[in-house]
């Protein structure tokens, strides 16, 4: 008789392979488990014993699902996943639905705030735990239900959901563009004190500077860093933007808000698009989770 005669056992290699398959390692499913990777492996293998099938393949030092591994993910995570998080808000004493969800600083007022808001309004039941963090995250160890974020690079192996790709285009005050007599045309000649620059970091290779902009509408002007003033987030070149200290090549749909308000002024249509577009992402277990398809949504 095979091992799925009893239920206990079923249930601890199923749990088993589902950590081992989430977290993309013996060992880390062992720690979260509280057994030994041998154990974990064991039961693994039952389980593969059981269906006669390969669930994972090894890659340099972690397990990937196989076709086969895959199929039966998709059938035991949801189950799994709803039972742990279900078991949580009982010891929690929580009577809502809590997703946690973790996003990038330059998203967290201006673009999602706003999005919220009309998730809350449809949505009395669900409440929200927010993680304004860089990438990577680890989803495993800090529960995580949803990352919005820039790329797919750091999360090949999750469910992906286009948001919006953006594109970045001359943005300045009205009184700015009033005080120093500024249009598309005289835009070359500004003194570079009054650029503003969003420095991308070392780990951005394709977004649009100050020069990309100039070289693609044919004028010969490369704004220096060190001459203009200099932000981390696209989201503080915005706002300095707006309070009138400067031009920043900003991203549109971020200073969508600003824009409608009055408080920002595109000088020209001319825009370039960023290099990647901005991802919902999150764990393949949780694409049942009605109250996470209810948030990308809005999203």
């Amino acid at each position: 008789m095979k091992f799925f005669g009893r239920g206990y056992v079923a249930a601890i290699a199923c749990g088993a392979f589902e950590s081992a398959a989430r977290n993309g390692s013996y060992v880390t499913a062992a720690e979260e488990l509280h057994v030994s990777p041998a154990a974990v492996s064991q039961q693994v293998n039952k389980l593969e014993s059981y269906y006669d099938k390969q669930l994972f393949t090894r890659f340099n030092n972690h397990i990937l699902l196989t076709d086969a591994g895959t199929s039966i993910y998709s059938v035991l995570a949801p189950p799994l996943t709803e039972l742990s998080q279900q078991s949580r808000r009982l010891l929690d004493g929580q009577a809502r639905t809590r997703l946690v969800v973790s996003v990038l600083p330059s998203l967290a007022q201006a673009w999602l705030a706003p999005r919220f808001v009309s998730f809350c309004e449809h949505n009395p039941g669900v409440s929200i735990q927010l993680r304004v963090e860089e990438d990577p995250v680890d989803f495993a160890r800090d529960n995580i239900d949803l990352r919005i974020c820039y790329g797919t690079r750091f999360y090949l192996d999750f469910k992906h959901e286009l948001l919006f790709k953006d594109r970045v285009a001359p943005l300045c005050s009205p009184a700015f563009m009033k005080a120093h007599d500024l249009n598309e045309s005289s835009l070359s000649e500004l003194p570079e004190h009054l650029f503003l620059h969003t420095v991308w970091g070392s780990s951005y290779a394709s977004n649009p500077g100050w020069a990309d902009w100039f070289s693609a509408n044919g004028i010969n002007r490369n704004p220096v860093l060190v001459g203009g003033h200099q932000v981390e987030m696209s989201s503080s070149a915005i706002h300095f933007a707006s309070l009138g200290i400067g031009v920043a090549l900003g991203q549109v749909e971020l200073a969508r808000p600003e824009l409608e308000a009055g408080l920002l002024t595109q000088i020209s249509d001319q825009a370039l698009p960023l290099g990647q577009a901005y991802y919902a992402v999150f764990p393949h277990a949780r694409i049942q989770f009605q109250s996470l398809k209810s948030l990308i949504d809005c999203l």
